[in-house]
């Protein structure tokens, strides 16, 4: 069955990438390869990703031996929306699901659902932290 709630490829790697990053002790980096190979990805796409996020200020990249990836900031401070849009851009929710008003009807047919549904989704991307999902990953 397909999923109502589709993310794309990306925000989903950055949040299991995060996940992993959060669990490491003592704020130790975690190199691209070890996190591509645990999740069984692809190594050149989870760097772009990894890159974002480095550009948005959320992890740091250091090179090296003992180098990688780490939070740039405490886990409890990075929020899902934080990551969002250091993959994606800004937020922007949509109450319509074709994307634009084209119906002309006086309501939708889900009424007000879209829009609440959004309003959940959207607290919970601001208000879930790295701390929360960091062990989502543990073996």
């Amino acid at each position: 069955m397909k999923s109502m709630l589709n993310i794309s490829e990306a925000y989903s790697l950055a949040l299991h990438a995060m996940s992993m990053v959060g669990a490491e002790k003592n704020g130790a980096a975690v190199t691209a390869h070890d996190i591509a190979s645990r999740l069984g990805v692809s190594e050149a796409h989870l760097s772009k990703v990894l890159q974002r996020l480095v550009r948005a200020r959320i992890l740091r990249s250091s090179r090296g031996p003992g180098g990688g990836f780490s939070l740039n900031r405490p886990a409890v401070e990075i929020t899902l929306r934080d990551i969002y849009e250091g993959v994606e851009g800004p937020l922007q929710l949509e109450d319509c699901l074709i994307g634009t008003q084209i119906c002309g009807g006086k309501s939708c047919v889900f009424d007000d659902l879209i829009h609440k549904v959004n309003s959940d989704f959207k607290n919970y991307l601001e208000h879930t932290t790295v701390e929360r999902i960091k062990d989502v990953l543990k073996e």
